[in-house]
């Protein structure tokens, strides 16, 4: 993808900065000139800024010299979001190599099925008249309580649960686009009362001498014990091991879970309180789910948020394989580190919310390109009176002051909830008890959320424009239609 000519602007300006003229062009940078002077007005909804809500444009330049050079440069950015037409619970979300972005919604498919709703070509949108989604789930599934869908990282096959309470827990896969699908097979026998399921997969290799899938999956789900029970399986999803804790042995953690998440390495990963019942931790596997390992994250200078779904740390690996974590501290704010050594050591923590938020929850993470990392949750401005949504991204997380760019993907007198005051730190409408974020092949982010005043609709919140967290040199995204309350 080529740089956009603002991109390029932007790259002849900073390395003026830097004292080195680009060869092509020796100009030098206009007295005054500022990263930030778009060539048009910065969105409301749209900030630059630095750890602790330090607002960038008031920061950059540093005993002299601008701190935003390489990858770590701004870009200009606004939000929008686009409605499923349908409702959602827990949205969880996916999106293939050809474009098309997907998301679970509970009950709302043919027969009463879970509906899987595909939007096409949503990387190649030239105006709203592109924009279409349908329904491509099976339809022989009864619905289910807690639906969850995951996109296979390395071999875009939809994998779509179904928990039904005590009744059992099915999958079934899919590897052309939901044009046909695989199943159901049985998760595990027996069965027991479930809860707040997660899957991924990675490229460990396959432990069993035939019917080889090309990754493996691990999903983890609370069944009521000390730490999330965990299963994997070797063939794509046919057929599973037996749940074994996803803890080391004596872990008093919960059994409440973040998002699992695979590593091109092998590595698995998921993010919980901290075995000792206190912190956070990461928790790592390095032989396909069976055993699992504490890594505690930096949380003694940030705390623990004191709230409902406390336990939803998200972790994230890039394509380099380091780990990036986003949680809740105290007061409810979103904080970040991140690992290059597979969660041994840790960053020291940034607060990564923009200036003006008062509350957040709800925090997902994904990651793309090495250091490139987005970042999603629900925060407020007004103490609980209305709830947006938020996506901020770090093209160069390991820069030493790293530019963080968010936007609100919602506009503010369209709240995506304006009637619980405590929407961040409890269920609410489609939120649930989590919401997710991936990143497609484009760099594009795109964050699984519900519109609860439009009647728990399913929207995905986007950079209609950003930069790109893919590639080895951040380029901007191709320009996206702006959506909004029409699409719902």
């Amino acid at each position: 993808m080529q740089p956009s000519i603002v991109t390029v602007t932007f790259l002849l300006v900073f390395s003026s900065l830097a004292g080195c003229l680009n060869p092509e062009d020796n100009r030098a940078m206009p007295p005054g000139k500022s990263p930030f002077d778009f060539d048009r007005e910065i969105p409301a909804t749209t900030f630059y800024h630095f750890a602790g809500a330090q607002e960038a444009s008031k920061g950059w330049i540093q005993n002299g010299s601008s701190i935003l050079t390489g990858n770590n440069v701004p870009h200009f950015a606004q939000g929008t979001y686009y409605g499923i037409g349908m409702t959602t619970f827990e949205p969880t979300v996916g999106v293939t190599q050809a474009g098309n972005v997907y998301m679970a919604s509970w009950g709302n498919g043919a027969n009463g099925a879970t509906a899987i709703v595909q939007c096409t070509n949503m990387v190649s949108m030239t105006n709203m008249s592109d924009y279409s989604c349908t329904d491509v789930g099976p339809p022989w599934v009864p619905n289910s309580n807690d639906p969850y869908l995951y996109i296979d990282l390395w071999t875009d096959r939809l994998v779509k649960f179904d928990m039904h309470a005590v009744s059992g827990m099915t999958v079934e896969t899919s590897d052309n686009e939901g044009g046909s699908w695989f199943g159901p097979t049985a998760i595990t026998w027996p069965y027991a009362l479930q809860d707040h399921q997660t899957i991924a997969s990675s490229p460990y290799p396959c432990q069993q001498p035939v019917n080889c899938y090309d990754t493996t999956y691990v999903f983890c789900v609370n069944a009521g014990h000390n730490a999330p029970l965990c299963s994997t399986s070797f063939d794509g999803g046919i057929t599973w091991t037996p749940e074994i804790s996803g803890a080391p042995d004596g872990c008093n953690s919960g059994g409440l879970t973040g998002h699992i998440v695979g590593s091109p390495n092998g590595n698995f990963y998921r993010g919980n309180p901290g075995c000792d019942g206190s912190g956070y931790s990461a928790y790592r596997s390095t032989d396909g789910g069976f055993e699992w390992t504490e890594h505690p994250l930096p949380t003694a200078e940030t705390g623990t948020a004191d709230t409902w779904n406390f336990e939803e740390l998200a972790v994230a690996t890039d394509e380099e394989d380091n780990v990036h974590a986003l949680w809740m501290g105290s007061g409810n704010r979103p904080w970040y580190a991140w690992s290059g050594d597979e969660g041994a050591t840790w960053s020291v923590p940034m607060m990564v919310a923009p200036p003006g938020l008062n509350g957040t929850g709800f925090p997902t993470i994904a990651a793309g390109s090495a250091g490139r990392v987005a970042l999603g949750y629900i925060g407020t401005t007004n103490g609980g009176a209305t709830w947006n949504g938020y996506l901020s991204v770090m093209t160069d997380a390991f820069a030493p002051t790293p530019l963080i760019t968010t936007i609100m993907v919602n506009a503010p007198d369209d709240p995506l909830e304006n009637a619980k005051e405590d929407c961040g730190y409890d269920r609410c409408g489609g939120f649930g008890d989590f919401i997710d974020i991936v990143v497609g092949s484009d760099g594009r982010p795109w964050l699984g959320l519900a519109h609860n005043p439009a009647g728990e609709i399913g929207i995905f919140g986007t950079f209609a424009e950003g930069p790109s967290l893919r590639s080895d040199t951040v380029a901007a995204l191709t320009p996206l239609p702006l959506g909004g309350p029409g699409t719902l």
